[in-house]
C-alpha cells in the first residue's frame, strides 16, 4: 500500500475530491495546512505598501491506496489540481507497511 500525500491550491479541493470519486476513490483525510515552495512566498499589496507573506494557506489530501493504484491516483490528483501557475502544488508517495481498521481490527498489508 502506498500513502498519497498532495498538497494543492485551496480552491483545486472540490476539483480534486470530484475526480477521485468519479476514479472510485472515497476515503480521504483532509487537512488545512501552511507552506512555500522554491518562490519563497508571495509580495501583496497592502494599504498602498508591499508586504510579504511567506506561508502561503494550502490543502493537504492523505489518501492510502493500493500499490497498483497509486500511479493513476496521482495522475487523477494532478490533473484536477493543476492550473499551471506557480504554487499548484506537490504530491508525495509513501509507502505504508500496515493498515488496521479501528471498529473490527482487520489489518491489511
Amino acid at each position: 500500500m502506498k500513502l498519497i500525500k498532495a498538497i494543492i491550491r485551496p480552491e483545486r479541493l472540490e476539483f480534486v475530491k470530484k475526480a477521485l470519486e468519479e476514479r472510485g476513490s472515497y476515503g480521504m483525510t483532509v487537512l488545512e495546512v501552511m507552506g512555500r515552495g522554491d518562490q519563497k512566498g508571495i509580495k501583496l499589496q497592502y494599504r498602498g505598501g508591499t508586504m510579504m507573506v511567506d506561508l502561503i494557506p494550502k490543502i493537504q489530501i492523505e489518501v492510502v491506496v493500493k500499490d497498483h493504484d497509486a500511479q493513476g491516483i496521482i495522475q487523477t490528483i494532478v490533473d484536477a489540481a493543476r492550473t499551471g501557475k506557480i504554487g499548484d502544488g506537490r504530491i508525495f508517495m509513501i509507502p505504508v507497511e500496515k493498515s488496521i481498521r479501528v471498529r473490527t481490527g482487520e489489518e491489511e498489508t
